[in-house]
């Protein structure tokens, strides 16, 4: 059965208020965000581009964004901001030859046009668009559903905006729905909605346990030891147990749940402190009697203050080993710290203070220099000059506002 995602809708006119409730909708259970501005003013459109960049960077689900496009290059601007897909109103297309060259730049399905009411109906039927476009995105369902209008929206894959009214009246009239969009709804709530898709035939992706719980090996109290770890860095926060019913609470809600043997009572991890943890995923060892919880933590795992539980060092061999992406990390965080504030003698504020053409000048430089080297049979000068490439590369990025997130976002959209 074909997946039909959820995707939760925020007013972007009500600048950096949006971020955190984009965070609230993805940890409420959201498959996707959309986040709109159609103005046509160009400052509110360049501030909505930047929080759209912002926002993107923060995600881990996807985000489409809505704004006036106009031009081709509006349509650039709007998907190098990180997002997986435009939806342009099809009332606001003064020139569709800038459709079609977004099209054929970023593919059909980074491209969608909204529809509001039945003339825009009659403009999707007028225009050649089905070439250039495959989503439809439908908003009052109640006014444009019917059978006329359904033989034109059928060519095309549907996302429904919806309230609870229409789950039960309208949904079932379209053939192609591939996702629902909701506004104005609490993110507990997003689970309950995807309950009542799923009783009416749709493949929304509800959580669930692939092994349930009582093929699990419990200790002697019925708990089973969960040791919970960072998803992104991969550091370990704490130990905690669980029980079946914070097991089935944790999968359900998607914030970890633990009983407490000390209190013999459910504990939500932050909910005292606001040190909530997202769960991302979870596995079950060899024996099935211990997990290993992947989170999204916010603040700290320790209520000492500590970011995790495990801080007392009792024993530590020297080792060369590093760890890739935490050495990337650090060095472009030094990077940024010189830049916000400078250190007299850096080098790297010497880049910083002579700008954009000094440090495209020492790219450049050393993007030559890895090609001399990799012509010479010495790999060891060849490590030496990526790594030099590398770091000047990090001051670029600095330089021009981007980070890691962003370059692996991309590379991980291109899969």
């Amino acid at each position: 059965m074909k997946f039909q995602k959820v995707m939760t809708i925020i007013d972007g006119s009500k600048l950096n208020k949006e971020i955190d409730i984009a965070k609230s909708y993805e940890y409420g259970g959201s498959d996707e965000v959309f986040i709109y501005n159609y103005s046509e003013d160009e400052k509110i459109r360049e501030e909505f581009y930047s929080l759209a960049k912002k926002t993107t960077s923060l995600l881990d689900i996807p985000l489409s964004i809505g704004c006036f496009v106009k031009r081709f290059e509006d349509i650039k601007i709007a998907l190098y901001t990180g997002a997986k897909s435009l939806i342009i109103k099809i009332n606001q297309i003064e020139d569709f030859d800038a459709i079609k060259e977004g099209s054929k730049r970023f593919g059909k399905d980074k491209l969608i046009l909204y529809i509001e009411n039945v003339s825009d109906i009659s403009k999707l039927n007028s225009l050649d668009v089905k070439e250039y476009i495959d989503t439809i995105y439908i908003k009052n369902t109640n006014e444009m559903l019917n059978e006329a209008n359904n033989k034109i929206l059928n060519q095309f894959k549907i996302i429904l905006e919806i309230n609870e009214i229409d789950l039960q009246e309208n949904i079932k009239k379209i053939d192609e729905v591939s996702g629902f969009a909701i506004e104005n709804i609490q993110p507990n709530a997003i689970i309950d909605i995807k309950k009542i898709l799923k009783s009416l035939d749709y493949n929304t992706n509800l959580p669930k346990t692939n092994i349930p719980f009582e093929q699990f090996k419990l200790n002697k109290d019925g708990l089973i030891p969960v040791i919970v770890q960072d998803y992104i860095t991969a550091d370990v926060l704490m130990l905690a147990y669980m029980n079946k019913e914070s097991y089935n609470i944790t999968i359900e809600t998607g914030v970890m749940t633990y009983y407490s043997r000390s209190r013999s009572e459910l504990w939500i991890k932050g909910e005292t402190s606001g040190h909530y943890q997202y769960l991302k995923e979870i596995s079950l060892d060899c024996d099935n009697d211990t997990m290993l919880a992947k989170v999204s933590q916010i603040g700290v795992a320790c209520h000492t203050g500590n970011p995790s539980c495990f801080y007392t060092n009792l024993f530590k061999k020297d080792s060369n080993k590093a760890n890739p992406l935490k050495v990337f990390t650090d060095v472009y965080d030094t990077i940024l710290d010189r830049k916000n504030n400078p250190k007299e003698g850096s080098y790297t504020n010497y880049l910083f203070d002579k700008g954009i053409d000094k440090i495209l000048k020492k790219c450049g430089e050393e993007a030559t220099e890895i090609v001399i080297a990799a012509k010479n049979p010495n790999a060891e000068e060849l490590r030496y000059e990526i790594a030099d490439f590398m770091y000047h590369m990090m001051v670029l990025m600095a330089e021009c506002n981007l980070d890691w997130n962003d370059i692996t976002n991309e590379l991980a959209d291109r899969k």
